[in-house]
């Protein structure tokens, strides 16, 4: 964070209901540059079909037309490009807004300065989208707060078509809080109206915003900060019987309680709540789970066994450590188990006549790529068996190219011997769980 920045986020942090009137020129050439060599070099175009190192290279072309753009309100976005990406164990598909590079680059830049602002007013219950914290974050925090905190009951909440619904007059009325920079709030107005492009028609943006680029999740952060995460904290939990905690990560997010009728409460009011901001609950993905060490005891002397709960990719159980006392258990959520194993069959299908070398640098990545997220505590079992899954997957594709159409176990040791795939490893460990934990 530049010394300016630093110096906004000090006034935010000692007066919250400060509104800052002059703001856009903090969104310096400096500050878009560093943005855009931010993004990775594989980042997908935009309408335009612009690369991340053919923006780079044209920068000094385009940059001072945005920058006088922006100080005349006369910035106009282009539309995003539209791309749709399958969801966890569904046939449907989930639609991703792609904003081209440049524009992708002057979005992260004002991101980076409203956060400077916000950052000082979001609550600990929120970790998507945010600087030093993600969903090892969350996933930590609900872990201790189930350990440690009396929880007996678990509310799974997921907001429905959520990016797609976001009612631009309240985001404008939420913004408007904290953001009395014209430039600022005209920039904002004019990426939730930039429309969508999908074939070769724009579709004109009325609700929602694009789920894809960056300001689209500072301000799903910024509605749920008010109509969500405040809401909670001011007006529900003095009005509780017990405790209950939130945790969100964007719009996924999970609340316990020590006591079911609080639960059962917060489930109306909060159905209320979000129709009054034009958002609903998912039903397929919103229920009430006894859960904790408590209901662990009730069910063993009920003599029936506890339901699981879904967070962030895994599966959420009730178990006892080596010790008999109660924790709480993880493993890979089982459509996002069978997604991993699809990535890695139809990589390895396309990859099978590269060389031995070039695969194995391919499969490591993707291999890497899943120990880092899934490699929790806990979890140990279910990334070994992707390993295990891909090892023999990648023999039998070795096999497929082989004249005999056979590769013995012995020569496919001795392959892996010189090229070794990238063994089990968890990420966080259980001596690490606490360190990640945000409570």
């Amino acid at each position: 964070m530049t010394t300016g920045l630093e110096r906004i986020a000090v006034k935010a942090r000692q007066d919250t209901k400060l509104q800052f009137t002059s703001l856009s020129h903090h969104i310096t050439k400096e500050l878009i540059w560093t943005s855009l060599n931010h993004m990775p070099r594989n980042t997908s175009p935009g309408i335009d079909g612009t690369t991340r190192d053919m923006a780079i290279v044209e920068f000094e072309n385009w940059v001072g037309g945005m920058m006088k753009s922006i100080h005349r309100h006369s910035y106009k976005p282009p539309a995003v490009r539209r791309v749709w990406i399958p969801k966890p164990g569904k046939v449907e598909k989930r639609p991703i807004g792609v904003p081209s590079v440049a524009d992708r680059a002057l979005q992260r830049s004002t991101s980076t300065v409203l956060s400077s602002i916000y950052e000082q007013d979001f609550l600990n219950c929120s970790y998507g989208g945010r600087p030093n914290r993600g969903a090892h974050n969350a996933l930590a925090t609900l872990n201790e707060t189930i350990s440690g905190k009396k929880v007996s009951w678990v509310l799974e909440a997921d907001l429905k078509n959520f990016f797609g619904t976001l009612d631009h007059d309240w985001v404008i009325k939420f913004v408007q809080h904290r953001i009395g920079d014209p430039r600022i709030i005209s920039l904002i107005k004019r990426w939730l109206k930039a429309g969508v492009m999908e074939g070769k028609e724009i579709q004109v943006s009325e609700t929602g915003t694009p789920q894809g680029g960056s300001i689209s999740v500072l301000l799903s952060n910024i509605y749920l900060h008010y109509v969500l995460d405040l809401w909670f904290e001011k007006a529900i939990k003095p009005r509780l019987k017990g405790e209950a905690h939130l945790i969100r990560y964007i719009d996924d997010f999970v609340v316990c309680f020590q006591y079911r009728s609080d639960a059962v409460r917060f489930q109306e009011v909060l159905k209320k709540r979000l129709r009054k901001f034009s958002l609903e609950l998912e039903p397929n993905k919103t229920r009430l789970v006894e859960f904790g060490r408590f209901a662990s005891k009730h069910a063993q002397q009920r003599g029936r066994k506890l339901e699981t709960i879904y967070f962030l990719g895994f599966t959420h159980y009730c178990t006892k450590n080596r010790k008999g006392n109660f924790m709480v258990g993880r493993k890979t959520e089982k459509t996002r188990f069978k997604r991993s194993v699809n990535k890695i069959q139809e990589v390895l299908r396309i990859i099978r006549h590269w060389s031995i070398k070039d695969q194995t640098e391919k499969i490591n990545q993707i291999l890497r790529g899943h120990y880092n997220y899934y490699g929790m505590a806990g979890n140990l079992r279910a990334i070994t068996k992707i390993y295990k899954i891909t090892e023999r997957y990648w023999r039998r594709m070795l096999s497929s190219r082989s004249q005999k159409s056979y590769i013995t176990w012995e020569k496919f040791n001795k392959i892996k011997s010189v090229f070794p795939l990238e063994r089990p490893k968890l990420s966080i460990p259980y001596s690490k769980l606490k360190m990640y934990a945000k409570l």
